[in-house]
């Protein structure tokens, strides 16, 4: 399946920002950074959580440790594209995130059918574990975005990321079937992820000072969980 990282341990920071601070920001830091090799891209996901969201609903509290379980493939999908199932844990501000990689047709079998990993390893039995602690975990959301995401030119691990245009749904639960959705983010929204194992170098805290640049704790799947929520509540006051 070709040469992946399938472990991180890195600071994230996410930021809200317009799209004139974006181009204001990139021109600041051009210097430093330029587009990654993939460039442009779909970001296509599945998040899994239990029929009563126990996982988002523990997230959106705020908790020391949280964790989510997500497959994930970039740009058009299909059965034999390579597709990520990732588990991702955050604890004390620190994300630590393990993922194993398959074909998407495997992955799916995987996590929605119950068949085993392609290739057993000890992430693969992590994932198997927290599967099995909350009792089954089932697909409940597609999350998609368009990403524009940038490295650093000296080669460190430095990596810049620009999301629009997030959206969701709820239904046909399947990455073949397009990036439709409900969207939570577009206009002039951008989610701007600046992620690193090492503290943020003074350049950019110049630049994101200078600009007016600050910390927001958005998180897109539990927005679209919020949002989801909204919806159930309208239905049931409709119905009463």
């Amino acid at each position: 399946m070709g040469n992946f990282t399938n472990i991180f341990q890195r600071m994230e920071v996410k930021y809200l920002i317009t799209r004139s601070q974006q181009r204001t920001l990139l021109e600041k830091i051009g210097e430093h950074m330029e587009p990654d090799r993939f460039g442009k891209s779909v970001i296509n996901n599945i998040y899994f959580d239990t029929p009563d969201y126990r996982l988002i609903r523990a997230s959106i509290e705020k908790p020391i440790y949280k964790e989510k379980l997500r497959l994930r493939c970039y740009g058009h999908v299909t059965d034999e594209i390579t597709a990520f199932v990732e588990l991702k844990k955050k604890f004390s501000g620190t994300v630590y995130k393990r993922r194993i990689s398959m074909q998407y047709s495997e992955a799916t079998d995987y996590l929605c059918r119950g068949k085993p990993a392609v290739q057993e390893s000890q992430i693969s039995r992590e994932i198997d574990y927290v599967v099995s602690f909350y009792g089954g975990l089932m697909p409940v959301v597609d999350l998609f975005y368009d990403r524009s995401a940038y490295v650093a030119k000296d080669g460190s691990d430095l990596r810049i990321t620009f999301d629009r245009d997030v959206r969701f749904r709820t239904e046909e639960l399947d990455l073949r079937r397009g990036s439709d959705g409900i969207i939570l983010t577009g206009g002039d929204v951008t989610l701007m992820e600046i992620k690193s194992v090492n503290p943020m170098p003074l350049w950019l805290v110049a630049a994101l000072d200078e600009l007016k640049i600050l910390p927001s704790s958005f998180s897109k799947y539990g927005n679209a969980y919020l949002d989801i929520m909204k919806g159930r509540l309208k239905y049931i006051s409709m119905e009463a």
